[in-house]
Order: structure tokens, then sequence, then C-alpha cells
């Protein structure tokens, strides 16, 4: 007004509110040099709600412990929620027209109240809040800075609070200002005052926009996902201003759910003051500002990840699985989030890799994406289904988070690549003739169908079938998923996440060339009831469930390794064992075998 028309009362008054208290009295005052309002504007703009039942309304804010978000809105983000801390209050106001004169208003939040002439020697209003005895502690100065530094720190106008000559608020938000005038260290600083995190932000983004919606935002990424003691806030969310205004601390709705852990604030005046959770959802304003946050997120972590891969490695190590989580529960935004996934590989070592980087690497006449799942590196880099991969050099994807088995589901394909599981039964192999490393001779048939028939015996109906591998080199067995089986991936998931569930039954396949198969084989044949042959199976059944993360109770192993120590030390079982070994090794007949397991025990 003061821009337009130098015709107001007291022209020099300097614009600001103050604040003082009266801690005996329990009177808090609140004064400000504003515009002030006459007697009219006072009957329109405090009595309304009186005349239409302030007493029912403050009943409700009581009975629903919320207030009414229609009222509320419309009166300066609810000037009748003062009665749920004060219980008499005053306002004295003079407008800024020259020659007004000066008016109280006075109510106890019942639905009555007056209005009469009052002095006031300059402009603005002061209203004096009466406080409940309850809430004495809104008189104490130390309390007032604190709620004035969380609300309105960013205020426009200086407040003060009386005894002190400085102002208590910032005023200026560092979010309106234009990125090219913020330094790097202003950023760290505030995303420390606003955290108390002592690392700095891993990336930091700062968005100023008007359309298609006003937005001013500054949004971070901590450098750790757990900060352990340091981590204060309790809750996640942006904080939200409207009008320099805190509004909400913690506002969940203006990010998805997967970008959860980044920090910040934003402030947009297309929201209503009586902002909440439904209005965001419902308010085609909401969901435009939660499309812009979230393309200027995905956009920075696009830049990181080109020109930054070390930062970005360390965001992934921290906060992959979050975006994983996304790809899951966010069809609308996953194909912004694939270019974002990162893999460990079994030709990557300690480096990670984009879907991109894998296809760009395909062999010649690989028309598929290949993964593996598993507890851990270390488990997957053993798992016996890489055998033929790693015989025939094709990249594999490693996958060891618990919501990987979920987002292979969600991903059938990525640029018309399909993924597939290695552990898939059905899974069609080129060149699929693979030998075991040191070209060890197979099992003859008849020893290897005696060995699968005792296999059978042992395991039972914990399998589905047993039978021979055509694609293991390096690796005694492997247990591969039935084409039919529903939610195949599921059981691992559970064991992870510390859920009962039940083992999954497989196909186990073995293969005819390994040392260990062979001997076994010949074992069975020459020495059917030696004690060593069914702890043998189990643990090679065992060693596969371990491998593939969904062992129930690993410690079960135990004794069947000590039953096998025990038979490795016996002498006469180990006569048996070693020149069964022997004997395989020679390719000898099976009758001469025979003779010299009987000469060996007739030598003991």
């Amino acid at each position: 007004i003061m821009l337009t028309d130098r015709e107001v009362a007291d022209p020099e008054v300097e614009l600001a509110i103050h604040v003082s208290v009266d801690e005996e009295k329990r009177i808090l005052t609140i004064s400000d040099t504003g515009v002030g309002m006459t007697r009219d504007e006072i009957v329109q703009d405090l009595g309304t709600i009186a005349h239409s039942g302030a007493a029912a309304f403050v009943r409700q804010l009581e009975e629903q412990a919320r207030p009414d978000v229609e009222l509320i809105g419309q009166f300066g983000v609810g000037f009748y929620s003062v009665f749920m801390v004060a219980d008499r209050v005053r306002v004295v106001s003079r407008s800024y027209r020259p020659g007004a004169e000066a008016v109280e208003w006075v109510s106890e939040g019942s639905a009555e109240y007056r209005v009469a002439p009052a002095e006031k020697e300059t402009r603005g209003t002061r209203v004096e809040v009466h406080l409940k005895e309850d809430t004495a502690d809104f008189a104490q100065a130390w309390r007032l800075e604190q709620v004035i530094k969380k609300h309105s720190n960013y205020v426009a106008f200086p407040i003060y609070i009386e005894g002190r000559d400085e102002p208590v608020n910032r005023r200026t938000p560092l979010w309106r200002k234009s990125p090219q005038e913020v330094t790097d260290e202003q950023y760290v600083e505030f995303y420390r005052q606003m955290t108390l995190d002592f690392e700095e932000p891993l990336l930091h983004t700062h968005l100023v926009t008007d359309a298609p919606v006003a937005v001013r935002s500054i949004l971070y990424v901590p450098a750790r996902r757990d900060r352990g003691l340091l981590d204060l806030r309790g809750e996640h969310g942006l904080r939200l201003y409207i009008r320099n205004v805190l509004i909400q601390e913690h506002n969940r709705d203006l990010l998805p759910t997967y970008f959860r852990f980044v920090e910040g604030v934003i402030e947009s005046e297309d929201l209503p003051l009586n902002i909440s959770r439904e209005t965001v959802q419902s308010s085609s304003a909401g969901r435009r500002i939660q499309r812009a946050l979230t393309r200027k997120l995905l956009r920075e972590l696009e830049t990181t990840a080109a020109d930054a891969p070390e930062t970005y490695a360390r965001f992934w190590r921290e906060f992959g699985p979050f975006l994983k989580e996304g790809v899951v529960t966010d069809p609308a935004t996953r194909n912004d989030l694939l270019p974002l996934l990162r893999f460990h590989s079994s030709r990557s070592g300690e480096q990670l890799i984009s879907l991109a980087q894998y296809v760009e690497r395909l062999g010649e006449g690989q028309d598929a994406i290949y993964y593996v799942l598993g507890e851990d590196l270390k488990s997957v880099a053993r798992s016996p289904h890489l055998d033929y991969f790693f015989a025939h050099d094709v990249e594999v994807l490693y996958l060891v988070d618990p919501i990987d088995t979920f987002v292979m589901t969600s991903l059938h394909e990525y640029e018309g690549k399909p993924l597939r599981n290695v552990d898939d039964a059905g899974l069609e192999l080129p060149e699929q003739e693979a030998v075991a490393a040191d070209d060890a001779p197979a099992v003859p048939e008849a020893d290897f169908n005696r060995l699968v028939g005792r296999f059978v015996q042992v395991l039972g109906d914990r399998v589905v079938e047993v039978r021979e591998s055509k694609v293991l080199r390096d690796s005694p067995a492997r247990l591969v998923s039935p084409d039919d089986t529903p939610g195949r991936d599921m059981s691992r998931v559970a064991r992870l996440l510390g859920q009962e569930f039940e083992v999954p039954k497989r196909i186990l396949e073995i293969n005819r060339r390994h040392p260990i198969v062979a001997n076994l084989a010949h074992l069975v044949t020459a020495a059917p009831q030696a004690p060593a042959i069914d702890p043998t199976i189990e643990l090679l059944y065992e060693n596969q469930l371990l491998l593939e993360g969904l062992h129930p109770n690993p410690t079960e192993m135990i004794p069947r390794i000590q039953q096998l120590m025990a038979a490795a030390t016996a002498g006469g079982d180990q006569a048996v064992v070693s020149r069964t070994a022997t004997a395989a090794r020679e390719e000898k007949q099976p009758e001469s075998l025979e003779d010299e397991s009987l000469e060996g025990e007739e030598a003991n």
C-alpha cells in the first residue's frame, strides 16, 4: 500500500512485528505496524466465526484434535485456534487510513464478542493473548524465540522480542534466491542448520520455477542413509512453507515414497494455507508440484551419474534400494528410474554397471540379459548356475538385495532384451556342451542311473526331479526352478526378512563329470551300505540351498558334516572311499573295483 499510496498514517514507522510477554499474568502480546483494521473490518474478519458459533467450533477442535480446514483457511491459519491455548483474547487495531479511530475486539471463545472504541496511537494491530494455566510456557521469551525460529523464521518483516535490539527471524529464505546467487558453502550451512547433520550432503538441487506451478525448493541427499544418533528428525518429509510461514515440518506427500530419504524445504503459493494430506493428494497443484520435484531430482541424479560416477556410486550404496522400490511401486516413473539402476556383475569386479552398459557389451548371438539372485556378492559369485556363463564369458548381473526379486518380477525386458534368471530350468543357452574343467570322463550310464536313484531315495519329495545337468562345469550340482513354480523366489525374500517359509521343491541337477559325483557313483555301485553316501547326498543338496539363500537352518548341516568327518577318519571305510576314488580316476571296471574293495576289507 505504501508504494502506491503515501496517504497513510505514520508513514515513517518501520514495518515490523513486536512480541512481548508478561510471565506473571500469563499474557502474550503480538503487535505489528501493518495496515490495521477499521471497526467494520474487525466485525467482518474476526466476528464471522463467532456469529456462526465459535463455541461449537472450539468444541469441534477439542473433539477432533484438529482444526476445521475450511474455516481456518479463511482466517490467517486459524485465528480462532488461539482459544486452544487462551481463555481470553483482546485485539486492538487502528487502520492505516488517515484519521481512522482505534477499535478493540474482545472474546472469551464463546459465541459472543465485544467491539468498542480503544486507544492506540500508531497504525497496526495488537493482539493480547491471555493464556490458560496449562499453556503458560508460551509466556516465556525462550519458548517464543523457539517457536518463531521454527515457524516464522522467514517472514519478510523483522520480528522483535521485547528487550532485544536484533530481529529473531532471518527474513530472507535461501530457497527464494536464484541458484546463481547461492554459494556451495551457503547450501551446506543451511543443510546443517536444518538437519543437525555434521556431514556435508552428498548432493543438492535448487528449483525455482513459476510454470506450470510456482515452486521454490532446495532438496538434499544426505551422505548416509543411517546417521545413527545424529539422525534426530524422527519422521521423514519436507519442510513446507507457504508465504514464508512453516506450515508442515514433515510433509510426506510432495515427493514419492521412494524419495523419503531426501531432506529439504519447499514453498509454493499455489497451495492453500489449510494444507492437508487429502488436499495434496486431490489437488492438481499438489500433483504438479510432486511431478516437478520428482523430475528435478531424477535429472540431478542422472547428471551426477554421468559427470561424477564415484559420487553416484556412493549414493547407490546408501540409497539404491529406494530407487529399486520406485521401480516396483511407481509404474509412472519406472522408465525414468531404469537408467539410474546399478548392479555388480560377473565381469564388473568392484565396479557398478548400468543396464545400458550391460546391453552395450552383449556377446555375439546373445539376446537376453541374465541375472542371478543370492544373499550376498560372495555367495552369488560361487553360484553353480554361473558355470556355463563363466566358461563362455557371458556376463551375469548379481542381485543380492531382498527387493531385487520384486524388481525382476516387475521388469520383463529392457530395450527389447528379456531378463532371464540363470536358475530357470527352461533356459535355452547356445553351445550347451560344457564339460568339466579337467576334461574328466563321464560316469558310466549304469553307475550314474544307480546314483540318481539313490539321490531320489534319500531326498524324497524335497525335490521335483534329479537329473543330469547339461550346463554344469566346475560345480557338482545345482537347484533349478521348474517353469511353473508360482512366486518361486518369494521363499528367499521371506528368509531374508526373518519370516517363516517353506523350502520350495526344485529340480536337482548333478554334474556327471565332477569328481565328487564320480566318486559317489562308484561308491554306490561298489559299497552301497557305506555310511558316507547318504550324508554326502544330503550335504550336496543342502549346499545348494545355502548358496540359493534358501536353507532354513544351516546349523542342521553340522551333524552330517561330523558324520562324514568320522567316516573319513575311520580305517575301513576310508579304504573303501580312497580306493573307489582311485578306481574312478583310472577308469577301472566295476568288477576289478569290487575285488580291490574286498581285498581291502580282508586286510582289515
